[in-house]
């Protein structure tokens, strides 16, 4: 009885640290730069020539299998991850997949010019103008209509707009 005792309670201490080893290392990643580039204390300084955005800048919105992406016409640019424009900048996000649309929205304070949120797809794109700098955080979403199941799959994702003032 005593043995089977300690077997439980050894078993249930093995699975409370087995059970606390991913959190804990989802916290270091956070240490380590799993930040968000918005809550730096300057995020225009992550700006880069990698990750900047020329005057002819588009985005590429799409369903991914598992989610949602966006992805700067940046060389190297890989989805969802940040990327800079500078001020007067024409942004067009687009979907390069058929049947998609997409929507999104960067809250009450965008950077765009028109304000609103941004709804375009396949057969629409959607110009818009960077006016306002800063760091803001997105969120968006993109549907592909010839989906059976999960059509539509939210994302968020970081831009920097630079210069101006």
């Amino acid at each position: 009885m005593k043995i089977q005792r300690c077997l439980t309670l050894g078993c249930a201490l093995f699975l409370l640290v087995v059970g606390l080893l991913p959190n804990c290392a989802s916290a270091e990643e956070k240490k380590k730069g799993g930040k968000y580039a918005c809550a730096e204390p300057n995020p225009a300084s992550l700006c880069n020539a990698g990750n900047t955005c020329g005057s002819d800048c588009s985005v590429d919105v799409k369903r991914t299998a598992s989610s949602s992406s966006a992805t700067p016409n940046i060389s190297g640019a890989k989805g969802n991850q940040l990327f800079c424009i500078k001020v007067g900048t024409t942004v067009t996000w687009q979907s390069t997949s058929k049947n998609t649309g997409f929507l999104i929205d960067f809250g009450p304070n965008s950077p765009f010019d028109p304000p609103d949120a941004i709804i375009g797809g396949s057969a629409k794109p959607a110009p818009v103008v960077a006016k306002n700098p800063g760091c803001y955080k997105y969120g968006f979403q993109a549907s592909n209509s010839s989906a059976i199941y999960g059509m539509s799959k939210a994302s968020q994702a970081e831009l920097i707009v630079i210069g101006g003032q």
